[in-house]
This record gives C-alpha cells, sequence and structure tokens, in this order.
C-alpha cells in the first residue's frame, strides 16, 4: 500500500454521497456500499431530521466528511465560527477524513455557493499553505483538498494548474480528494492533456476519488453532476488506479437523482475498474 509521511494510505472501498431522497432506502435495504460521504455543511445543525438519519446510518456504514464552504484560498480571515462546527461534527461522526476545495467562495461574508478557482501564483500557495496548516492545527487532524473544476483563467498565474495544487498539498503536509471529472472538465475548457495533470500528482497524496457526471456543452463542459459518468471520465479513472493503486472512491450526484438501484449499477461499474485498473476488463 502507497504511504504519505510514514502513514499507510487506508482504503475504504467504493462509496456514494448521501442524499437525503436515499436516506429510507439506505436504512431499508442496507445496499452494498462500503461508506458515504456527507456534505458537512448539510448536518452543521442543532437537531432535526438531518441529524436523525446521520446517527442511523452512521452506526451501519463508515463515513467521511466534505465541506463546500471553508473558502481556504479566501482573503477573509477564517471563519473559527465555522470551524468550531466542524469540529463538533467531526467528534460526533467519526469520520475516516474530512475534506473541502483549494477554491475560495466569496469575500466579504459573502458567500457566493461557488467554488471559484486560485490564481497560480507564489503568493496564492504561500497564502492556502498557511491557512491549511492554521486549519488542521485546530482541528488536530490533516484534511484533503479537493481540485475545483473550472470555466476561467487568471492572467496572474505562473503555473500549470497541477503544479499549484502539488506545491499547495506538500508544503501544507495534508492530503489529496482527486476529483477525476473535474480533471477532465477542466481540460476540455483549457486545452490540456488530461494524463498531464495525473503525471504531475503526488500519488502517495491520495485517499479518495470522486467521479460524477456534466453537461457537454458545444465548447465547454459544466460540472454539474447531474448525469452518469461519461466514458472518457471512467477511461481517466482506470489510468488513475494503474498509477495510483487502490484509492478510496465514491460517487457525487447532486441533482437529478436516481432510485438508489439505478446509483448502485453506477457504483458496481466503478469498483470493477477501480479492482482491476484496467477499462476493458469491465466494459
Amino acid at each position: 500500500m502507497t504511504e504519505a509521511n510514514g502513514k499507510q494510505r487506508p482504503f475504504l472501498g467504493y462509496g456514494l454521497g448521501l442524499r437525503r431522497q436515499h436516506y429510507n432506502d439506505v436504512l431499508d435495504s442496507r445496499p452494498d456500499v462500503d461508506w458515504f460521504e456527507i456534505i458537512s455543511e448539510n448536518y452543521m445543525v442543532d437537531g432535526g431530521k438531518p441529524l436523525h438519519y446521520l446517527d442511523r446510518i452512521r452506526e451501519r456504514y463508515p463515513m467521511v466528511m466534505h465541506g463546500v464552504s471553508m473558502s481556504i484560498g479566501s482573503t477573509d480571515p477564517l471563519d473559527y465560527s465555522y470551524l468550531g462546527r466542524l469540529k463538533a461534527l467531526i467528534k460526533r461522526v467519526e469520520p475516516a477524513w474530512f475534506s473541502d476545495h483549494l477554491c475560495w467562495t466569496g469575500m466579504d461574508q459573502l458567500n457566493l455557493h461557488d467554488l471559484l478557482p486560485l490564481p497560480y501564483t507564489e503568493e496564492a500557495i504561500e497564502h492556502v499553505v498557511d491557512r491549511v496548516s492554521r486549519v488542521q492545527d485546530y482541528l488536530g487532524r490533516q484534511m484533503l483538498l479537493e481540485n475545483v473544476s473550472s470555466y476561467v483563467t487568471y492572467s496572474e498565474s505562473q503555473l500549470a494548474e497541477w503544479d499549484f495544487l502539488r506545491e499547495v498539498v506538500e508544503r501544507a503536509d495534508c492530503l489529496l480528494l482527486l476529483d477525476i471529472n473535474n480533471i477532465y472538465v477542466s481540460a476540455f475548457n483549457h486545452n490540456f492533456n488530461p494524463h498531464t495533470y495525473l503525471d504531475a500528482v503526488p500519488g502517495e497524496r491520495v485517499y479518495q476519488i470522486h467521479l460524477a457526471g456534466h453537461t457537454q456543452e458545444e465548447n465547454l463542459i459544466i460540472d454539474t453532476h447531474d448525469h452518469p459518468i461519461a466514458d472518457p471520465v471512467y477511461e481517466l479513472y482506470a489510468e488513475a488506479i494503474k498509477r495510483f493503486g487502490r484509492v478510496s472512491t465514491m460517487i457525487e450526484r447532486d441533482d437529478r437523482i436516481p432510485p438508489l438501484a439505478e446509483l448502485m449499477q453506477e457504483l458496481d461499474r466503478v469498483r470493477r475498474i477501480g479492482e482491476s485498473g484496467v477499462l476493458n476488463q469491465v466494459a
């Protein structure tokens, strides 16, 4: 097993994002899912049905936590009120790990509810590394950072996205949530080779992989999470597994959510690729 900083990389298997549409099905049918990922902000509440279902499902399945609003790249001060609630949820869930995105989500306390890319500069690296280090110190554990999809670039950028990502995670000594669909989306939108991205990824730091569907326009791909995984994304996933070995992998579906049984069929294909790493054996 690949190791990062002397620690063995855990392998959880193959999971799904936990969505409210599937709460009862999960409890009633106990599907063959190895683990679930929760959106942290959905459960940073004082009570109610979300926590009721979370606790019941957590009794039966391992979980990881995935945040969407830490805004680690923002110039606003770190929100310690948010981090305090996140810390309390970590204590409740006892996740295998927690993650958020390498991005910014707003400024002047205004959340734009979007995952916005950063300029790929040395100044941005230093800024993010300092903030990740403080978050990890406060929470007492390493975090995973996820690469985001993007539709714009900055004229100030000095590095390729993959070099920026590598520098951040290595200097901050954090881990990676590698979103394969996001790599594919950004490669199409910005006309780069996604395999070049994979070549630059420090594989020993990849603890989790995201797979998802997208919306293909004529000259643009949008990361919508409302379609099945596309064949080219499966192909890129198979290549990632060949390079990095088995990595805990899950499917994100956030809109036009199908029945759980349909997602399970998709997860079966992911599992076969993840176990073999050879796409033509599982198509």
